[in-house]
C-alpha cells in the first residue's frame, strides 16, 4: 500500500504541470482585457502600454507562463490585478469561512444520506422508499441557486427567522451569530448533497442485500438490523468514499453559487469576482488549489478503500 501511495504522489507533479499549462492557456485566451479596470476613457495610449508592460502582459504567452511557474515554485502566486494584494494571502484569509461552511454541509450530508439510503434499501418499494426517492429527485433536479433563493424568501423575508446575507451581524462577535447566518447556506448545500449521496447509498445497498453473505447471515439467525449494521453498511460505503474524495476540493474552493447568493465571504465569492474582473493571478491560484485538492482527495479515497476493504490492500 505504501508503494502505491508513493507512486500516486509522484504522479501529482506531471498532472499539476499539465493542468497549469492548459488552465493558463484558457485564461489567456478568454475574451476581455485584464487591464480594463486600470484604464480610463481619456487615458493616453502610452500610459496604457506602460501599465501592460508593468504587469508583464506585453510578453508572449509562453514567457508569461514560465515566469508565473517559476514564481509559484518559490511559493509566490503573485499579486491581484484588482487590489494589488498578495493572492495567497487573500486565499488564506477566505479559507476559514469556506471550510466552515462546506465542512458543516458535508457533515450533515453524510449524517442524513447514509442512514436514509440504508433505510430506503431495507424497505425497497414501500411507501417510505417512494417518498424518499421523490424527495431525492427533487433535490437533484432543483438548481441550487433557485433553492437558495426560496429559502431566503421563506425564512428570511416572509418569516424573519434567519438572516439572509453575510456571515456576521455588524457589531456582533459570537459563535451563535455565525451559526445563525450559516443555517440557510448549509441547508441549501446539504439538501443538494443528500440527494446525490442518498441515491448512491440506496442503490449500492440494494445490490449488497442480494449477495450470498446476506442469505448466509439470515441462515445463521442474524436479524436484519445486525446484517445491515455489521456487514452491509461497510460494503455500501465504498462508493460513498469515492464521492467524498471528489467532494473534498469543494470544501476549500467553496460552492461558488451558494456563497454568491448568500454573500458568504469565502473562496466562492473571491473566485467569481476574479473571473468577472479577469484577475489572472487569482484565477490561476484558485484553479491550481482546486486541482491539487482534487488529486489529494482521490488519493485519500484510495487509502480509505484499502483500509475498509482488505481485498484491495492485498492486491496493492
Amino acid at each position: 500500500m505504501i508503494q502505491t501511495i508513493f507512486k500516486r504522489v509522484l504522479q501529482i507533479i506531471p498532472m499539476l504541470f499539465i493542468i497549469s499549462l492548459v488552465s493558463f492557456a484558457l485564461v489567456q485566451l478568454a475574451p476581455g482585457d485584464p487591464i480594463s479596470s486600470f484604464v480610463t476613457p481619456n487615458m493616453n495610449p502610452d500610459d496604457v502600454e506602460r501599465i501592460r508592460q508593468s504587469l508583464g502582459l506585453d510578453q508572449p504567452i509562453y514567457v508569461q507562463y514560465f515566469k508565473w511557474l517559476g514564481n509559484v515554485l518559490q511559493g509566490n502566486f503573485g499579486y491581484s490585478l484588482i487590489n494589488n494584494q498578495p493572492v495567497l494571502g487573500q486565499i488564506i484569509e477566505r479559507l476559514p469561512a469556506t471550510i466552515g461552511l462546506m465542512g458543516t454541509a458535508l457533515f450533515f450530508t453524510l449524517l442524513f444520506s447514509i442512514p436514509l439510503g440504508l433505510i430506503a434499501a431495507a424497505y425497497e418499494n414501500t411507501k417510505l422508499d417512494r417518498v424518499l426517492n421523490a424527495i431525492s429527485y427533487v433535490g437533484i433536479s432543483i438548481p441550487i441557486f433557485w433553492f437558495a433563493m426560496i429559502l431566503i424568501d421563506v425564512f428570511a423575508i416572509r418569516l424573519h427567522w434567519l438572516p439572509s446575507l453575510g456571515m456576521r451581524t455588524i457589531g456582533v462577535e459570537s459563535f451563535w451569530d455565525v451559526a445563525k447566518h450559516a443555517i440557510l447556506p448549509v441547508t441549501a448545500l446539504t439538501f443538494q448533497g443528500c440527494a446525490s449521496y442518498y441515491r448512491y447509498v440506496r442503490s449500492n445497498t440494494i445490490n449488497q442485500l442480494k449477495e450470498e453473505y446476506v442469505l448466509f447471515g439470515y441462515a445463521k439467525g442474524l436479524s436484519k438490523a445486525q446484517i445491515m449494521r455489521d456487514h452491509v453498511l461497510k460494503n455500501s460505503l465504498l462508493p460513498v468514499i469515492t464521492l467524498l474524495g471528489m467532494y473534498l476540493p469543494q470544501i476549500i474552493t467553496g460552492a461558488f453559487i451558494t456563497e454568491s447568493v448568500f454573500s458568504w465571504p469565502g473562496m466562492g465569492s473571491l473566485g467569481i469576482n476574479a473571473i468577472f474582473q479577469l484577475d489572472y493571478p487569482m484565477i490561476m491560484a484558485i484553479t491550481m488549489f482546486s486541482a491539487l485538492l482534487l488529486i489529494i482527495g482521490n488519493l485519500l479515497a484510495d487509502v480509505a478503500y484499502t483500509i475498509i476493504d482488505p481485498r484491495i490492500r492485498e492486491v496493492s
